[in-house]
Formats: C-alpha cells, sequence, structure tokens
C-alpha cells in the first residue's frame, strides 16, 4: 500500500520554474522510490490555504499510514501548514526555499534540496514546541512595535529588487530614520505586572536566531519557554545603536534592552486597540490582549537520523 505525501508550495518560491525542473525531477525521483503517491498543491493567491489544507487533511486521515507532508518554501510557507498538522500524527517535511531558513537549520536540515528531499523520506521523527499567539503559531519569532515595520519594509524592497538578506538591514535602517513608534503596554510574565513604553517587543522561538543575535535566554526555548525581549527607550540615538548592536550579532550589549523566559506572557493595550504583529515573516493584526504560550512537542517533523533539533 503507498503512502501519501503531499507536497505545498508557494508559488513566489519558484518551486517548480522551468530552471529548477531537474531538481524538481530528482526530488520526485527520491520520494517515488520509497512507496510514496505523491499529490503536489499549489499556494497562490487564487486558493485559500485554508480550502487546500482541507483536502490535504482529508487525503491523509483517509490513508492507512498518515504519511508525510512536505512544505517547500520559506519560513512562512512553514508556518502556514504546520498550523493545520499541529497535535495531528502528520509529519511535516521540509524543503527550504526560502532566504534565511532558520526553520531548517536549526533542525540539521540541509539547504540543499536533493538532500533535504533524502531527510525526509530516510530521516526520522521528532516532536517540536511550537509558539503560539492568540490562534495562530510561531516557529521562528513574534514582534510587535517597530519589527512589523521592518518586515513591511523589507517586503518592499524584494519586489523593487529581488530577495537579498541584506534587504533586513536597509529595510531597518530606512524605518528607523524615517519613521517613529512607540507603544504603551502592560506586559504579564508569569503573573508578574509590568507597565512599558516601547518600540520593539521580540519573542523567540528559534534556539539558533537566538543564538546568532548573542542572547542569554538563547536556550530556554528548548525547554518549550518563552523568550521575550523588550526594548525600554525609542529615541533615534538609542534605536540606531540598537541596529548596530543587531548587526554585530550582540543585542544583549545594547543599552535599555531587556530580556526574560516565561511559560505565560499577556500584552496588554489601551482596550479596542488592534496591534501589528509579524510572525514568521509574515504580518497580522491583532486585537489586545495577545496570549504567548508554547505548544510542546507539538509538531512531528521529519529530521535527519540522530539529529537533536533545538526547537
Amino acid at each position: 500500500m503507498l503512502k501519501p505525501l503531499s507536497i505545498i508550495y508557494n508559488q513566489k518560491s519558484g518551486f517548480h520554474a522551468t530552471q529548477n525542473d531537474r531538481v524538481y525531477e530528482e526530488i520526485m525521483t527520491i520520494f517515488t522510490g520509497y512507496d510514496f503517491e505523491i499529490q503536489v498543491f499549489e499556494l497562490n493567491s487564487q486558493v485559500s490555504l485554508d480550502q487546500l489544507m482541507q483536502q490535504v487533511l482529508i487525503r491523509h486521515q483517509n490513508a492507512d499510514a498518515a504519511g508525510v507532508v512536505v512544505a517547500a518554501g520559506g519560513d512562512g510557507t512553514l508556518n502556514a501548514v504546520a498550523s493545520h498538522l499541529l497535535h495531528t500524527n502528520i509529519c511535516m517535511g521540509i524543503l527550504p526555499l526560502g532566504t534565511f531558513n532558520y526553520v531548517a537549520r536549526v533542525l540539521n536540515i540541509p539547504l540543499d534540496l536533493l538532500e533535504a528531499a533524502r531527510v525526509v523520506v530516510q530521516g526520522e521523527v521528532k516532536k517540536i514546541h511550537v509558539a503560539q499567539l492568540n490562534n495562530h503559531i510561531y516557529l521562528n519569532n513574534a514582534s510587535l512595535g517597530l519589527y512589523p515595520l521592518f518586515i513591511e519594509k523589507r517586503e518592499y524592497y524584494n519586489r523593487l529588487f529581488g530577495r537579498f538578506p541584506l534587504h533586513a538591514y536597509t529595510s531597518a535602517l530606512d524605518v528607523l530614520l524615517r519613521r517613529h513608534r512607540e507603544l504603551k503596554l502592560e506586559v504579564v510574565v508569569d503573573g508578574e505586572k509590568y507597565p512599558v513604553k516601547t518600540p520593539l517587543v521580540f519573542f523567540g522561538n528559534n534556539h539558533l536566531q537566538l543564538q546568532e543575535m548573542n542572547l542569554k535566554i538563547a536556550h530556554v526555548v528548548q525547554f518549550g519557554k518563552i523568550a521575550g525581549v523588550i526594548v525600554a527607550k525609542s529615541d533615534k540615538l538609542t534605536l540606531m545603536k540598537l541596529l548596530f548592536q543587531l548587526l554585530k550579532g550582540d543585542i544583549e550589549k545594547a543599552s535599555d534592552v531587556y530580556s526574560f523566559a516565561a511559560d505565560q506572557v499577556t500584552v496588554y493595550a489601551r482596550k479596542g486597540k488592534k496591534l501589528h504583529v509579524a510572525l514568521d515573516g509574515e504580518l497580522i493584526e491583532e486585537q489586545s490582549p495577545l496570549h504567548f504560550s508554547v505548544n510542546r512537542h507539538a509538531l512531528a517533523v521529519m529530521v535527519p537520523q540522530d539529529a537533536t533539533p533545538s526547537l
């Protein structure tokens, strides 16, 4: 009996573009060599993700073996697919096609697509922690304040000049020079209330990303904790220094930056206020309050044999 394997790819990723035909065919050859019945689903502006995932879940739930749902794309695509596989017995495979690929990297999944395809069929299943904000999940990070503006500006640069890692920093500089935003919030950390005025609140769930920022709290996410960072001043000089420390990968040495670890965090804004939040590089608008927590061992992912993922 063939096991179902569903490939979900973002049209923007170019997974099935003409110039990638050879790699695409080799990936299909790898998958078919392991008794999988393959179906490909394209994620685009004409297709609702919820509708597409309904088809995928029915396909896997009706099979004798749960099989694998392969997400081919960047971390935003992985987030979208993972949100539907949470707390199921269906395993997620990863073909990394993003700019930074933090999820694949923290799970030791090769960035070479053919090697990543072999992990999907030859690897082992690991249950990883997935962080949650209200009804949304995040695999890497969630943030509010200036960071969503960085994302918005980065996407503008990407549309103009193509996707390059440098845009993450040029967009940050652009926002800091042109725009100013301070949030008045009450942050409740494991029951303790803290009133804050801040330009940026950042929550991380990816050990590798937090480690690259040289944050001392990076290790806590391995134990299913929320890792948080709050910037306490919003003048341009402080923010420029913060960007400089971020570029150096040493954000915790910046002045007026505070980090913490927690099991539960709730963020309150004034009554009725909607907050712009960036989740794994995608922008959403969410009503206050924001409830942060971690679903421990909630998502099954194919990883290399004997790998020790940090997520």
